[in-house]
């Protein structure tokens, strides 16, 4: 019998990729997006949030069996927005719809990225505030601070918060998991694009190098959203799991 997942960012890149994956294997899949999806939502917002929330326990009577959260933002010229939608948008979406998560055998993804690796003493402060739930002091400071301190910021803040919270009696006690998948470079169309400038080539692939012949397609993190969000074993708790093409494992190659 097919599960039933939610996954945020359905319209492109990875989460387009996961959701094709999962559904031609039978489970129903419940896209959230900010265009062509089933839920309409703006994950930047409170209001936002709260209307996808709604949106889907009505699309989802009987409940859901896992969440992946693709959504999420890299505007340079927007880094409170960066924020707001990277990090609590992603919270808000995951323990918002904990209450419908059938357990056990629920499966919570956060995409997180290895931008993370890039956090330092200087973002610390944000990423406080973030996992304390204070959204408007965290956003300004994010205004502020500027982008190369709010993405990395907000994707090591989320991935505490879900080490933390993965290992909470109300989750992986009661067979509800969550992990976080950290991609480097993934050959979405926007990367692609990037990648087709020669300086911004360049910068890519001198930030990220890899050990593998190419970079990810967007099908190698689907195949990894679908056997996480679909795993029979409860042991996979409270994981950063890179899909980077060796980068972290070459940047940090004695941890």
């Amino acid at each position: 019998m097919g599960r039933v997942l939610v996954i945020t960012g359905s319209a492109s890149g990875i989460g387009k990729a996961t959701a094709e994956r999962v559904k031609a294997k039978g489970h129903t899949v419940i896209g959230v997006d900010i265009r062509d999806a089933d839920v309409i939502a703006d994950l930047s917002t409170p209001e936002g949030r709260a209307d996808m929330i709604a949106k889907v326990k009505e699309l989802a009577p009987d409940g859901i069996d896992g969440v992946l959260t693709s959504a999420g933002s890299a505007n340079f010229d927007k880094p409170g927005f960066v924020l707001a939608t990277n990090y609590f948008g992603t919270v808000a979406s995951i323990e918002g719809l904990r209450p419908i998560m059938r357990a056990p055998g629920a499966r919570c993804v956060a995409v997180a990225s290895t931008a993370l690796l890039a956090a330092s003493d200087d973002t610390l402060e944000l990423e406080e505030l973030c996992l304390a739930g204070d959204e408007e002091a965290a956003v300004a400071l994010a205004d502020k601070n500027g982008f190369l301190q709010a993405y990395p910021g907000a994707k090591r803040a989320l991935s505490k918060w879900a080490r933390q919270t993965a290992i909470k009696p109300e989750w992986a006690g009661e067979g509800v998991l969550v992990n976080t998948v950290a991609p480097g470079v993934v050959k979405t169309p926007m990367v692609e694009g990037a990648l087709a400038d020669p300086r911004q080539a360049a910068t890519i692939r001198e930030k990220s190098p890899k050990a593998t012949k190419d970079y990810a397609e967007a099908s190698d993190a689907a195949e990894l959203m679908d056997f996480l969000l679909n795993c029979e074993t409860d042991q996979i708790v409270g994981q950063v799991i890179f899909l980077d093409s060796g980068s972290e494992a070459i940047t940090r190659p004695n941890l």
